[in-house]
């Protein structure tokens, strides 16, 4: 945790200004993405007959963890994601670094893809099965997750060894 704040600290004591405002408005933009695309879902889960959808702190939860998500991990640190190594193509390695972009891609096409489908329901009007809408919420569910792991991964490798 130590470790975790002193990067946070000096990349932000860093940078310009300018730059640490645009960044806040990026990250709070990823974050109310996030919270929209998890009210959308939210909704679409609120059409099922379960009570436990239909309770509404239930769709701020899934508001407040799609927005955390978004804002966790798709904007991964700089250095992390403009970190390249070379190699040759036999010498295959998975870093963390490889780790942290593959999850925050695959969270973003699950996340994006769950966003897509609970939209087209609502706006198509589509009357669809509770198991396609548990589906769907799952696909949140997972997309979102594997964003805060590529962030938590991401920021925990920030200042490992070489990252200097």
């Amino acid at each position: 945790m130590a470790k975790y704040a002193y990067v946070t600290l000096a990349t932000w004591l860093g940078r310009s200004v300018v730059v640490k405002v645009a960044h806040i408005f990026e990250r709070t933009g990823l974050a109310m993405v996030g919270g929209a695309g998890g009210l959308y879902v939210g909704v679409g889960l609120m059409r099922m007959e379960t009570e436990l959808f239909r309770n509404e702190w239930m769709v701020l939860l899934i508001v407040l963890y799609g927005a955390f998500g978004f804002y966790m991990g798709i904007d991964l640190p700089s250095r992390i994601a403009h970190t390249i190594r070379f190699q040759r193509p036999e010498e295959l390695s998975f870093g963390a670094d490889d780790a942290a972009a593959l999850a925050s891609a695959a969270g973003t096409f699950f996340a994006a893809l769950a966003f897509f489908l609970s939209v087209s329901m609502i706006v198509l009007d589509e009357t669809v099965g509770d198991g396609f809408r548990v589906l769907v919420g799952c696909c949140w569910a997972t997309g979102t997750s594997f964003q805060i792991a590529a962030g938590a991964i991401g920021r925990s490798t920030l200042g490992g060894p070489g990252h200097e």
